[in-house]
């Protein structure tokens, strides 16, 4: 009898503390747009969490829709900060993304088309991107970080109900999101047009939310809940005075129609309701520096309203089970039972089941899309999780460029030593890309100036992990080349080269690359400017094997600020391909770069010599002189059969990108330089070298590398430089 007693009692005690449960108000959360002024958002939730303040349904619109959705997904207010303070969110808005990300095809393209921006090709005519970022690395962090989730459909069976807002591009229609892939969700709500590119869903071509509703109360309203708590951190107007570029006039435009929107749900909320606008001042929506200063905000916009929160809170024991309820739909771990390319995708499948090796873990599937991503080739790769029969589906997608695929890149090389020495050249490349299921490249390179160039190479990738590949490839060129004897220049040629042949190699993953070839040049080389006695004319007919190796994991080519860049080549022409000559050229190119904060060191190291060369041709001689390559002398105005030089160098960044001079990252730097130039590797000694150096202020612009310099050397030598264009 006693025992029945005690379990009616607790039978009775649980069904009253379900009954209150179950009587308690439900709680809808509103988060409004305002791109990176919506990390407030995150503050707010932080203070609901701390007050044990359930949320039982979440509607968001823009950045809104991302906190949101991130919560919904069952991530905690702590986690979401930490992801949206981390590198791996800042660096998902811009664009071009770290170098370290490319393929090593795509960082070679870099070292002389200078201008980043690629202008597509397409049906005869020149295409732009969609958006000035692609939002790749936006859907990859995304993806990473919601995968537990990812099988989820409904929106509504997620750890919290949830909503996004997006705009149909076409018509103008607010669309309500409540089910597919919560991501792309979360990624068509936040695609302000013109900044990223478009998002295709059902159909329809989705952009950000906050065009046509950016604060959805009434959407929240519908979602069966009794009380809205409303965060709007939507975009402030700016003062007169401030209104003065086209720039600030139109963003004030888009403001104005926004908060029309904006106010007219703020009519509809009730007096239960909560409205909470941290003060964010005019923060710019644009600049995701203010994270964490946001989340701040959000949070005191909150503790601020704490009494009026308390009537919702719950007791530790509530909040608790609360909380495990949400946490449990994150518990579980991927199993992929099957992987399939989707229908849209079939001509990469090749790629995609190469780029994903490991499919056990959120970072596995992380890399695979970074690789595959990083070739160039694609405006977005994507996997969806979807429920199988026995396991977990992964479908995999490839979308190639919209603009392209073929594109166009340019390049600006021009130096000045204000002593009547100067050159300057003007390149483009052609690149006809995505041939074949392996995406294999025709490119055709041409180039005007001091050194004109036309080239052209077939990049074909073979085997299933599309690495190795085979390289058909000719060229010809002109270039002048000064003939330096007992350190007096003789003469100067103009050198003619036709060179083809075929290259094999292997790329070893995306930070070096190892190949090998046969090659034949020939040509002519004619006296230009020269003594008495110098030849007038030098024939050559070259036949060689080749072989080189390339590791590159520098930060950034203009300016390297970490990592490490090598060039090993070795040229050996032998009579037994035909060649005229026996001669081995062996060249090696070494820098490696180091920072802490603003301040950068630098060593670069270059070697060069000539074995068993006989008889010497103007062809295999190595030119030294010029900005960074002995500073104090006029460019190539040494040459000779072996070469070294070292660099030390050194550089302070003075500027960031839109406050440094001139509105473009600028440095100022100094290099201490010491080398030469020998006709008998005997003669190479320390004690020969000579000493030379720099000071110099460097701007990284649109068109590449300027650098504004003199250079002095240690026979009391001294130039000024203006240069364009590469120099590591």
């Amino acid at each position: 009898m006693r025992l029945t007693t005690v379990l009616l009692l607790a039978f009775t005690l649980l069904a009253v503390s379900a009954e209150a449960a179950t009587d308690r108000p439900r709680v809808g959360l509103v988060l409004s747009g305002g791109g990176a002024r919506g990390a407030a958002h995150v503050g707010v939730l932080k203070v609901l969490e701390a007050e044990r303040i359930p949320i039982d349904a979440v509607a968001g619109t823009s950045m809104g829709a991302v906190v949101g959705g991130l919560y919904a997904s069952g991530l905690t207010a702590t986690e979401i900060a930490a992801f949206v303070e981390s590198p791996e969110w800042r660096q998902a808005f811009q664009e071009p993304g770290p170098r370290d990300r490319l393929s090593f095809r795509r960082k070679s393209e870099d070292q002389n088309f200078l201008v980043d921006f690629p202008l597509g090709l397409k049906s005869g005519t020149f295409r732009l991107p969609k958006g000035l970022v692609s939002g790749q690395r936006l859907s990859q962090a995304l993806r990473r970080i919601t995968l537990p989730v990812a099988r989820i459909q409904q929106f509504d069976s997620l750890p919290t109900r949830f909503r996004a807002v997006a705009t149909d591009l076409e018509t103008g229609e607010a669309i309500e999101l409540a089910q597919g892939d919560l991501v792309s969700a979360m990624r068509a709500s936040l695609a302000a047009p013109g900044v990223f590119a478009p998002v295709e869903l059902d159909g329809r071509l989705l952009v950000d939310g906050g065009l046509a509703n950016n604060l959805p109360v009434e959407l929240a309203r519908q979602m069966d809940v009794d009380v809205l708590i409303v965060v709007d951190v939507g975009f402030p107007l700016r003062k007169r005075e401030t209104l003065d570029s086209v720039a600030t006039i139109s963003n004030q435009m888009l403001s104005i129609l926004i908060r029309r929107g904006s106010d007219a749900q703020r009519k509809a909320l009730q007096p239960v309701d909560v409205l909470l606008t941290p003060e964010l001042g005019e923060a710019s929506s644009f600049d995701f520096e203010i994270v964490p200063r946001a989340v701040q905000l959000g949070e005191a916009a909150a503790r601020a309203a704490t009494e009026r929160l308390a009537s919702l809170r719950l007791s530790e024991v509530d909040y608790s089970r609360y909380l495990a309820d949400r946490g449990a739909a994150r518990s579980g771990s991927l199993q992929v039972d099957e992987v399939r390319v989707a229908a849209d995708s079939a001509r990469y499948e090749r790629l995609l089941r190469a780029g994903f090796v490991d499919l056990t873990t959120a970072e596995a599937l992380n890399a695979g899309l970074t690789t595959l991503f990083g070739r160039g080739n694609f405006e977005s790769v994507d996997y969806h999780v979807r429920e199988g029969q026995r396991g977990d589906l992964l479908e995999l997608s490839a979308r190639r460029n919209s603009w392209g695929p073929n594109y166009m890149r340019f390049g600006l090389n021009l130096e000045d030593d204000f002593n009547g020495n100067s050159s300057y050249n003007a390149a483009a490349r052609i690149v006809l890309a995505d041939i074949g299921p392996l995406a294999a490249e025709w490119v055709w390179d041409f180039q005007v100036g001091s050194d004109p160039k036309v080239a052209s190479e077939f990049y074909i990738p073979v085997g299933d992990s599309a690495l190795w590949f085979v390289m058909p490839q000719a060229r010809f060129d002109l270039r002048n080349v000064p003939l330096i004897e007992e350190g007096v220049r003789r003469a100067e040629y103009r050198l003619r080269t036709t060179e083809y042949g075929i290259d094999v190699g292997r790329e070893l993953s995306n930070w070096g690359e190892i190949r090998a070839g046969v090659r034949r040049a020939s040509g002519q080389a004619r006296l230009r400017i020269g003594e008495e006695g110098a030849p007038d004319v030098e024939d050559f007919d070259l036949r060689e094997f080749y072989g080189r190796f390339s590791y590159d994991v520098l930060d950034n080519r203009n300016f390297p600020r970490r990592g490490q860049h090598l060039v090993a080549e070795w040229r050996a022409e032998t009579p037994s391909l035909g060649s005229d000559r026996r001669a081995d050229l062996v060249s090696i190119d070494w820098l490696a770069a180091r920072s802490s904060g603003r301040h950068t060191g630098v060593l670069w190291t270059s070697f060069g010599t000539n074995i068993n060369s006989n008889p010497d041709t103007i062809r295999s001689l190595f030119p030294v002189g010029g900005f960074l390559n002995l500073s104090g002398l006029a460019p190539d105005s040494l040459s000779g059969r072996h070469y070294a030089l070292a660099r030390l160098m050194y550089y302070r960044q003075i500027g960031r990108g839109g406050e440094g001079f001139l509105n473009v990252p600028a440095y100022a730097g100094l290099s201490l330089e010491a080398g030469n130039i020998w006709d008998r590797r005997s003669d190479i000694s320390v004690g020969s070298s000579l000493t030379h150096g720099s000071v110099f202020v460097g701007f990284d612009t649109l068109l590449g590398p300027v650098y504004l310099g003199s250079g002095f050397g240690e026979g009391g030598e001294n130039t000024f430089y203006l240069f364009l264009g590469r120099t590591f």
